[in-house]
């Protein structure tokens, strides 16, 4: 079986371009090797923005046909959509470890920033309410605490704390588009009422969203972004996380209200299984995936639901700890080890495999590229559970193109039932 995996390895790395084979980089340990990358992506902008000196320092890059919203979005952008990745292994606890360290330092700065983004006394004071774009990262910053509560909300001063409250709050006068955005409302209204009582959150923001994802549900694990369905990865980006973070919250803040939350919250995690089943499937054996719809510079966030699964420890019996770690560590090496995707300031620039600014949409800036953070989720997992510590193994497309045996896919459909209890 070891000489067939080996082999198998092999005949992945045979396929992989001479421009992308392995550097020195892809020797290190498969963890060592996740927590590089997570360091170098978020040091720049942690470190500056402890500081509160972020804005003065970031290199940042707007789309050519960036809209005439204010371009300080990009700040907000980038704090949150790097901590709501990033988050789950800020959470582990503290070890004198060389990643240890570097996690400790990561933490330090990443409640300073934390503070500093809702003070208005701060230069790194975030620009809360001056665009509707503000709704879509604050949900991410949202996000983060959701991930790391008693790491990254709990240890904020009361004074912080009461100024996010207010902020997200103030973001209910943006009226979502009617699309993935209603989930930004209901993960920030669910983590209201989660942190601070039901009496403050609103729930009709939330009822609406789940009631519309459920229309918005074509099966197979897809969600079509809206009433028409687009072949992209927004079920990726944000609807099966947030969608799954806002009814956790619910069940968590002991809501009792017409939905049955725990039913909805099972469903939809079998939907975020198979979808995770499909992403796997889609990472070839050379380490990339199909290059689809739009927003293609987040990256690896179109992994977000696989890396989901893998850190709650509920991937689907079809994929394994060995072979996941493995196809996320081959995209991995594929993106970053030979395109240069940063900037001279270590900032992330647009493109999706390198620096290739034509795949911006209107919308796009850097900051919105830290999106890709999120496929960093498994680091929450501690150094010795299996799926760091067990071996790599073939992941599907491996087996599949190498005559392997592989399990075959077929259609799931829902078993779960719901209705409103009253």
């Amino acid at each position: 079986m070891k000489r067939m995996i080996t082999a198998l390895m092999a005949l992945a790395l045979m396929l992989v371009p001479a421009s992308a084979k392995k550097t020195k980089k892809a020797e290190l340990p498969d963890r060592q090797y996740w927590c590089e990358q997570a360091y170098k992506m978020a040091q720049p902008v942690l470190e500056n923005m402890a500081k509160g000196e972020l804005q003065k320092n970031m290199q940042t890059e707007f789309s050519p046909s960036f809209d005439n919203r204010n371009r300080k979005v990009v700040y907000m952008e980038t704090f949150g959509r790097l901590m709501a990745g990033i988050a789950p292994w800020l959470a582990l606890p503290d070890d004198d470890t060389p990643e240890g360290r570097q996690r400790r330092q990561l933490r330090e700065w990443a409640l300073a920033s934390y503070k500093n983004s809702v003070d208005p006394a701060s230069p790194d004071y975030l620009v809360w309410g001056a665009s509707g774009q503000n709704l879509v990262d604050a949900a991410y910053i949202a996000e983060s605490f959701i991930r790391a509560y008693d790491a990254l909300w709990v240890p904020l001063d009361d004074v912080t704390k009461q100024r996010y409250i207010a902020e997200f709050k103030k973001l209910r006068s943006i009226e979502p588009p009617y699309t993935n955005w209603f989930l930004f409302s209901s993960t920030i209204e669910s983590f209201i009422a989660k942190a601070v009582g039901l009496r403050e959150y609103d729930d009709f923001r939330v009822m609406m969203t789940i009631r519309k994802v459920e229309e918005w549900y074509i099966g197979d694990g897809w969600y079509a972004d809206g009433p028409v369905f687009a072949f992209d990865y927004y079920s990726s980006y944000v609807f099966h996380a947030m969608y799954l973070e806002t009814l956790q919250n619910m069940i968590d803040a002991k809501a009792n209200t017409r939905l049955e939350y725990r039913k909805y919250y099972d469903r939809a995690l079998k939907r975020a299984q198979k979808f995770s089943i499909i992403l796997e499937r889609f990472i070839s054996p050379e380490g990339t995936f199909p290059v689809i719809g739009r927003s293609t510079p987040y990256r690896l966030a179109a992994m977000q639901p696989l890396a989901l699964m893998a850190w709650y420890q509920k991937l689907p019996k079809d994929l394994s700890n060995g072979q996941v770690r493995a196809a996320l560590t081959q995209v991995m090496h594929r993106m970053f080890d030979q395109q240069q995707n940063y900037n001279d300031g270590g900032y992330l620039t647009i493109g999706f495999c390198g620096h290739q600014p034509e795949t911006a949409d209107w919308y796009t800036n850097n900051g919105s590229l830290y999106m890709t953070s999120l496929s960093f989720m498994p680091l929450g997992l501690p150094a010795d559970h299996p799926f760091w510590t067990c071996a790599a193994e073939p992941w599907t497309q491996v087996k599949a193109w190498g005559g392997q045996p592989f399990p075959k896919d077929h259609r799931w459909a829902d078993d779960i039932q719901t209705k409103d209890r009253w």
